[in-house]
């Protein structure tokens, strides 16, 4: 009988602790990631520029690049300053919009890239895909998955509280995106990888079922290790299709319908997983959904974040047209604006009951 195995992508090393980062220099010798301290350090001009001044004389080598913003020009002015610069690799120091600037650009010029995240505001810290700002609105980018990852949890509580909770929105979402694949798979036959399944799966209900809240670090750091997990469940995969359907289908038509109010991208993902566990008829787990959102202060209503409830509808009906070919429970449902209007008022009186 043949032994069949297959090689996953994934970080050489992944260091989530309390002054983690004060080890990245060693991490990156000891790795081998970079023996001769050659580094391109892309920082955004807050977090990523404070911490230079703690980082800078650890690692005397390097060259820091500060990244305007999350846009595919940023990605793209960023590899080609880095192009003569002889480097071993890249790290990305700052939240999920430096790291997904920084994945792009190291894809772009054939260096590993390291991560090292400043929140935890989504699974993008170890993911195979940049989302990035294009003249579209917002687009996802295939890149290979960062060769190391570092979270340093005193840097952590140290961000905005909104940075750290919208990752508990994008991680949530999973259980959404789980349940819309084993619907596609009895629907339409779509293969399901059960290991990729597992992790995601696995990833978001550590999180749901945690009792603590960010001023802990234990919570933290299964928080962290639930957005590890979600990156390299895609990356099994091949595709985003463990930590993204229905969910993340109408949170792209926020985006696009209203690329001036997004909200951040956990925050609308967690929402839209909530409504769509109540198109499922799924009422306790999106009871346990909203509940989650409530006491991690994300929000359970569009109009928490900015959009009328008619805004809302809207974005619903238009969601499957983001992602063509991918099979939800909106795809299922197939609703019409007057039928999501309604489902929506259920959603309402469901969770307010």
């Amino acid at each position: 009988m043949p032994v069949l195995t297959r090689l996953i992508p994934s970080p050489v090393s992944v260091d989530i602790a309390a002054g983690a980062l004060d080890n990245l220099a060693g991490l990156l010798a000891d790795q081998r990631i970079s023996s001769s301290g050659r580094l391109a350090v892309a920082i955004s001009n807050g977090s990523g520029a404070t911490l230079r001044q703690r980082l800078a004389p650890a690692l005397p080598g390097a060259d820091w690049y500060e990244v305007a913003g999350g846009t595919i020009d940023a990605a793209v002015q960023l590899a080609d300053a880095m192009r003569s610069g002889h480097y071993d690799a890249i790290v990305g120091l700052g939240g999920g919009k430096i790291i997904d600037v920084a994945k792009y650009a190291a894809a772009r010029v054939g260096l590993p890239m390291v991560a090292v995240a400043t929140n935890l505001s989504h699974d993008g810290i170890c993911s195979p895909v940049s989302i990035l700002d294009n003249d579209a609105g917002r687009g996802s980018y295939g890149v290979p998955t960062p060769i190391a990852l570092v979270v340093d949890l005193d840097v952590i509580r140290q961000a905005p509280a909104r940075f750290v909770s919208s990752g508990i929105g994008d991680v949530v979402s999973n259980i959404s995106a789980i349940a819309d694949w084993e619907l596609s798979h009895r629907e339409t036959g779509e293969q399901i990888d059960g290991l990729a399944a597992a992790m995601a799966r696995q990833a978001g209900e550590a999180v749901l079922r945690h009792p603590g809240d960010c001023a802990d670090d234990a919570f933290l750091t299964v928080l962290a290790e639930a957005l590890v997990l979600s990156g390299i469940a895609m990356t099994v995969a091949g595709h985003t299709r463990p930590s993204s359907g229905a969910c993340h289908e109408i949170s792209h038509a926020l985006d696009i319908l209203h690329p001036r109010r997004a909200a951040l991208h956990g925050e609308q993902v967690g929402l839209g997983a909530a409504f769509a566990m109540h198109l499922r008829g799924e009422r306790e787990q999106c009871r346990l959904i909203v509940e989650v959102l409530r006491r991690h202060h994300l929000p359970v209503l569009p109009g928490d974040i900015g959009f009328s409830t008619e805004e809302f509808v809207a974005a619903v009906a238009f969601a499957p047209q983001t992602r063509p070919g991918r099979y939800t429970i909106l795809e299922h449902l197939d609703l019409t604006t007057d039928e999501i209007r309604d489902a929506y008022a259920d959603y309402v009186k469901a969770i307010s009951s």
